[in-house]
Formats: structure tokens, C-alpha cells, sequence
């Protein structure tokens, strides 16, 4: 079922769409759009070696800077310290971190023995898929999958379940990831499957056309919708913690009650979140600054949280995007997670709040 032109696009829900291919031919990065827009790679990924392109527009840049942008799956200092380890050709001289790229030249990077190399192969898994065309797949994540590789997470991620399930994705930055969800946020997320398609998808989040819209349980009251806009850096003590930090990158959220209900241990309002911008853990950090802690949030939440939800309670529901090669508005929703749901009515709320069937997102993709 292909999306209508018209602004009102039809809503692909989670339990019905069907996780059909299209018949077209596939044609050919940080938190969201840090992609070199005008870069196109051909990686050809491998058991040992990386490879790409340098393309004309990175002649005479540092080497080390065309390595993050050509394999951003990798720190600039992790690829600085395999070129200083001998680890990187280009041609067939030997890089190093302070070598001017050549237009057109290979480059060849060899993986050493480390968890992180391993990390990046295809692992077959249950995948929710959506939506599925030669340029993208819409993904609705269940809590606990981990997305990119990570200290502590070299396998079992979203990365390697794409990398088994669509194997072009190996040419790919981050194997088409291009936003994220936390590990124990529940829903949409889109990935592309081709290059062009990520490199759109990158602009329209940059541009903050595509709309993205959560449900969460937060502990306090809130009377009237509101607009946070703090930016958002990494905690100054706490590095595991990002916070609401002057200087730091923008970040505006906005938050609406759906509702509340009254506990022994306190008021619970369901919210209705839209994200305007992409920041790390932006909706926990933001709902923690205005006094709605998340329930079950252990970074952000209520000290000795009473509930009985083990991760926070926040899920994304709605996914509104243009299709990179159509142009075509498509939206998605995914009902609230079951965890989610369970706990609410465990909390005496009412469940047809939590229905997001009447959510809508503005054409262009920004919040009302």
C-alpha cells in the first residue's frame, strides 16, 4: 500500500501493514544527520576489511576526518589510532592521520581483532517491519533492543538484525540508521536502504520536517500543554547522563496531557510528546526539567520509583515523513506498548487515552 500525495496520507498501523517488498530495483549519520550530504562511499563490507572511495569533494582534506565521514560506525579517534597502528592504505601507501585524501583514491581499512570489528555482522532476529520499498524500512522496535553496537552491546543490536535481514544495508552508513531510539524505548523508527535515500532522510531530520511523536507516563500534573526549549549536553559530573546545559545543543520538545490519574503513591499524567529536534534521551531530559520524571526511568526518574515498569514509559507512536524518492507524505502508527498500557490501567487510568488512532502530524512535519 503506497502512501497518497495528498497531505492528508493515510496511516500504516503496526498490527496490519504487511512487510511486502515493492517491485522497484534498489538503486545504489550521532544522534540524527551527521552524514556528509554530497559523499557518496561504495563500502564493501567483509570478515576483516572496510573499503571506499574518497570522493572529489574530500580531495586534500585529512585523512583521518575522510575516514569518519566514509565508516561513521567508527570514532574519527578510533579510525586515528588504526591509520597511526599501520591499519589503512591509501592506494598502496600506508595512511596516516595528517595525510591529504586523493580523489578517487581506495581506501582500504583493516579490522583489527576488537569486539567493535565483530559487531558488525548480519545476525538473524524477529524484526517488526512495517514498511518496506528499495529505500526504506519503517521498524517498530520493541524495549530492550539496543540499536547501534556500544560497549557492553557488540551483538544482538538493530544493526545486525538489519545487516541479516537486508544485506545491501552493508554498503551503508551505520547500515541505514539514521535516528535512534533508546534501548528500552518502544516504537517507529525509520531506516533507509539506499544511499540516496539515507542522504534524504538525513536533510529531512536535519530540517526538522519529519514529525515524531511519543506517548509517555510521567509522575506530577500538568495543566496546560508547554514548549521546552533547553539545550541538551552531556551531564557535567556524570557522563552515563545528558542534561539541560546553557551552550549546549538546542533541543524543543513539546508536552500535552492526555490525562491523569490519581495513586497511593501519587498523580500519573499520560503525555502526548513531539519532538521538534533529536537530542540524546531528549523527551526523559526535558520531562525531568519541567518536574514529569518518566515512570520506570532509571537515568531520569522518580528516586525509588514504586511502579512496577522496568524501563521508562515511553514509546514512540507516530512516524510522519516524506518517501525520499516519491515525495509522497507517509505516516505510520504503532499502538502503545503492551508494558505501557498494563501499567496505566494497573494505575486505575482509563486505556482509550492512550489511544493514538486520532493522532495527526502537520504536513510539513513540525508541531502544531
Amino acid at each position: 500500500m503506497r502512501a497518497s500525495p495528498s497531505s492528508a496520507a493515510p496511516i500504516h498501523e503496526a498490527e496490519a501493514a504487511p512487510d511486502g517488498l515493492s517491485g522497484r530495483e534498489a538503486v545504489r549519520v550521532d544522534e540524527l544527520g551527521d552524514a556528509d550530504d554530497a559523499a557518496e562511499p561504495q563500502l564493501a563490507a567483509g570478515p576483516q576489511t572496510l573499503q571506499a572511495v574518497v570522493p572529489p569533494e574530500a580531495a586534500g582534506e585529512r585523512l583521518d576526518k575522510v575516514l569518519a565521514q566514509l565508516f561513521a560506525q567508527f570514532s574519527r579517534t578510533r579510525l586515528r589510532a588504526w591509520c597511526e597502528a599501520g591499519l589503512v592504505r591509501m592506494g598502496e601507501a600506508v595512511g596516516q592521520p595528517r595525510s591529504k585524501a586523493r580523489a578517487g583514491a581506495r581506501l582500504v581499512l583493516e579490522l583489527p581483532e576488537e569486539p567493535e570489528a565483530a559487531a558488525f555482522a548480519p545476525q538473524s532476529m524477529e524484526l517488526n517491519v512495517l514498511w518496506s520499498d528499495a529505500d526504506l524500512a519503517v521498524i517498530d522496535k520493541p524495549a530492550g533492543l539496543v540499536v547501534h553496537p556500544a560497549a557492553g552491546h557488540w551483538s544482538g543490536t538493530l544493526l545486525n538484525g538489519l545487516l541479516a535481514r537486508f544485506p545491501e544495508s552493508a554498503a551503508l552508513p551505520r547500515a541505514g540508521i539514521v535516528h535512534r531510539l533508546d534501548k528500552d524505548t518502544s516504537g517507529l523508527m525509520v531506516v533507509a536502504r539506499s544511499l540516496a535515500a539515507q542522504t534524504d532522510l538525513v536533510r529531512q531530520l536535519q530540517a526538522r520536517s519529519v514529525s515524531r511523536q511519543y506517548l509517555a507516563l510521567a509522575w506530577g500534573e500538568l495543566p496546560a500543554p508547554v514548549w521546552v526549549d533547553a539545550p541538551i549536553g552531556r551531564h557535567p559530573r556524570d557522563r552515563l547522563r545528558m542534561a539541560v546545559v546553557a551552550g549546549a545543543k538546542p533541543a524543543r520538545t513539546q508536552f500535552r496531557a492526555l490525562g491523569s490519574c490519581q495513586g497511593r503513591f501519587g498523580t500519573v499524567t499520560a503525555l502526548r510528546c513531539v519532538l521538534e529536534t533529536g537530542r540524546t534521551h531528549q523527551i526523559r531530559v526535558h520531562a525531568q526539567h519541567i518536574g514529569l520524571p518518566l515512570l520506570g526511568d532509571p537515568l531520569y526518574g522518580r528516586r525509588g520509583d514504586p511502579c512496577a515498569l522496568r524501563r521508562q514509559a515511553l514509546h514512540a507512536v507516530l512516524l510522519r515523513l516524506r518517501h525520499p524518492r516519491s515525495g509522497e507524505a507517509m505516516q505510520w502508527r504503532s499502538p502503545v506498548a503492551a508494558d505501557i498500557l498494563a501499567q496505566w490501567s494497573e494505575l486505575g487510568g482509563d486505556a482509550a487515552l492512550l489511544d493514538a488512532a486520532g493522532w495527526e502530524a502537520p504536513a510539513e512535519g513540525r508541531a502544531p
